[in-house]
């Protein structure tokens, strides 16, 4: 069995639901993916339910690209949670992505990985917005803030961001179980007015701001009570931003590293719960320098 290609990517937490405005931005974190382009099959099944490694296939195709000759089979190691909203489908989109051009020996800007990857997503049904915000993310690091409307990746841009500093802040994600089903986006209509300071704050450069103002308005549009309490749990517990990423039920909550009191007291507290996982993690930063032009 041979390696064709491979790529790797990351997964990451929201601070603007693109739902909510038609404008969204994700942080991106340390939750690796990495895919591999095969010419067998692999011993380890695959599971993708939704078809979204074949709608990346579709996709790169429908780009212009050539495919390599032959059978083509996927590999997938991923450290990233899925149903959660932490942004699996993105990374694992735009892994893929770059095995193909791994393998094909071809080289594309990363806004073109961007609509390809999008294009993916909206076919397979992992997203109802095309997630360009996910899947910078994913790609680059930091955070970009994305217009969900525009023609594509590279016009859609509006802002840009490397990310708070990843060393002065520890991240403690919450994990509820899978999602059990997609919001739509009329769920978001009346939560309008909280997606509006998120979005102000990340005009004014808090991004953990933004975050905790999104999730108050995801957790409006889910009608989440349980997430609304375990939220405000962070925040009685010394958390400085907490909220539901994507579409939940996952919560990110981030603590000042240098707090080491505040950050095991966190800890305590959600292990408490029998029926929460718990995952530690940190910020990746953007290089700016070698952001795509």
């Amino acid at each position: 069995m041979a390696v064709l290609g491979s790529g790797t990517a990351n997964g990451g937490c929201s601070l603007l639901h693109a739902a909510g405005l038609g404008y969204g931005a994700t942080l991106a974190l340390d939750l690796p993916v990495k895919v591999r382009l095969l010419d067998k099959m692999p011993k380890r099944e695959l599971l993708d339910p939704d078809g979204l490694l074949d709608a990346v296939l579709t996709s790169w195709t429908n780009a212009g690209h050539p495919l390599p000759e032959g059978e083509l089979f996927w590999s997938v190691n991923s450290k990233i949670p899925p149903r959660q909203g932490l942004k699996s489908s993105s990374a694992v989109a735009v892994a893929a992505i770059k095995a193909l051009c791994s393998a094909s020996d071809i080289e594309i800007a990363n806004s073109d990985i961007i609509d390809i990857a999008a294009n993916a997503q909206l076919a397979s049904g992992v997203s109802i917005t095309g997630s360009y915000d996910d899947s910078w993310a994913a790609l680059e690091g930091g955070w970009k803030l994305i217009d969900a409307n525009a023609e594509d990746a590279r016009s859609g841009l509006l802002l840009e961001s490397q990310g708070p500093k990843s060393e002065d802040w520890k991240v403690i994600l919450v994990l509820r179980g899978d999602r059990e089903e997609r919001p739509a986006l009329e769920d978001f209509t009346y939560h309008q007015q909280a997606f509006s300071q998120a979005l102000t704050a990340l005009q004014e450069g808090k991004d953990l701001v933004a975050l905790t103002w999104n999730g108050r308005g995801v957790i409006g549009a889910l009608n989440d009570s349980t997430g609304r309490r375990f939220t405000n749990d962070a925040f009685v517990n010394g958390a400085r931003a907490a909220g539901i990423s994507g579409s939940g039920p996952a919560i990110a909550i981030f603590a000042p590293s240098i707090s080491s009191p505040t950050i095991e007291r966190l800890l305590r507290w959600y292990q408490k719960f029998d029926d929460l996982e718990i995952i530690e993690t940190s910020i990746i930063n953007a290089d700016l320098d070698a952001m795509d032009e």
